[in-house]
C-alpha cells in the first residue's frame, strides 16, 4: 500500500502586517489534507491578541476587538497545544508562507515553544509563480483560474481561506482525477457521470490500401472456416 501524504493547509488573520513588532495573530484556520485532498478535519480558533485590531484588518476580515474580547490568548492550551497537535510534523501549506510562518513562529517563541522550521513549509505563491510566470498569483486570482467558487468569500477568514487554499493546492499539484460512473444514465449512480465522446460529422476514411486489403483477405482464407476471425466478418 502506498504511504499516504498528510499536509496542513494553513492561514492566519492578524492585527496588522508586522509580525516582528507588536502585531499579533487573531485567527488561525487549518485544513487536513491526505494526498493533497481535504479530509474534512479542520482546526479553527479566534484569539485575543491583547491589543487593538487595526482598522484595515477590521475592513478586510470583519473581526473587531469586541469579537475577540472573550477569546483565549494564543498561549492558552486550547490554542497553542491543540494547534501544534493538529499540525504535528506534517508539511504546512500556506499562500505567501513567509507571512504566516513569521506570525505563527513569533507566537510560538512568545510561548517558549520551538518554531516550525522553514523546511516544513510549502508556499503555494512560489509554486504558482513558477508554474504561471507573469500571471496574477493571489489566492483570489488562482481561485478564478481554477474555477473555484468565491461566492462565500465576502470577507477574509482563516478557515475559509484555508479551505480555498486546499482546493488551489490540489489544482497546482495536478488536479483531482476525473471519476467515472458506469451507470445506466438514470441518475442513480454514485459517481460523476461520464460524457459520451462527440462523434465526427463525417467518418474518417479507411487508411488501408486496396493491396493491403487483398493480402489480408487472402490470409484470412488460409485460416479455414472454423477460425474465430470468421465470426466477426461482415
Amino acid at each position: 500500500m502506498t504511504d499516504q501524504i498528510r499536509e496542513i493547509a494553513f492561514d492566519t488573520e492578524t492585527t496588522g502586517l508586522n509580525w516582528s513588532g507588536d502585531d499579533r495573530v487573531i485567527e488561525v484556520g487549518a485544513v487536513e489534507l491526505i494526498n493533497h485532498v481535504a479530509t474534512g478535519r479542520t482546526f479553527h480558533e479566534r484569539i485575543n491578541p491583547g491589543r487593538k485590531v487595526s482598522e484595515k484588518t477590521i475592513e478586510i476580515t470583519g473581526i473587531t476587538d469586541e469579537m475577540l474580547a472573550d477569546k483565549p490568548p494564543f498561549e492558552h492550551p486550547s490554542i497553542v497545544d491543540a494547534l501544534l497537535e493538529f499540525i504535528g510534523d506534517s508539511p504546512v501549506v500556506a499562500h505567501n508562507a513567509a507571512f504566516d510562518r513569521g506570525f505563527l513562529n513569533a507566537e510560538l517563541v512568545r510561548c517558549g515553544r520551538p518554531e516550525i522550521p522553514l523546511e516544513q513549509w510549502v508556499d503555494t505563491l512560489d509554486i504558482a509563480k513558477k508554474r504561471y510566470p507573469g500571471a496574477p498569483a493571489s489566492l483570489d486570482a488562482l481561485c478564478k483560474r481554477f474555477n473555484i467558487g468565491l461566492e462565500a468569500r465576502t470577507l477574509h477568514g482563516a478557515l475559509l481561506d484555508s479551505q480555498l487554499l486546499a482546493e488551489v493546492y490540489l489544482e497546482l499539484k495536478g488536479g483531482r482525477a476525473r471519476s467515472f460512473d458506469f451507470s445506466d444514465g438514470s441518475g442513480d449512480g454514485d459517481g460523476a457521470k461520464f460524457r459520451t465522446a462527440r462523434q465526427r460529422p463525417t467518418p474518417l476514411g479507411s487508411l488501408v490500401t486496396e493491396d493491403e486489403a487483398r493480402q489480408h483477405q487472402a490470409f484470412m482464407e488460409t485460416l479455414g472456416e472454423g477460425a474465430i476471425w470468421s465470426r466477426y466478418q461482415p
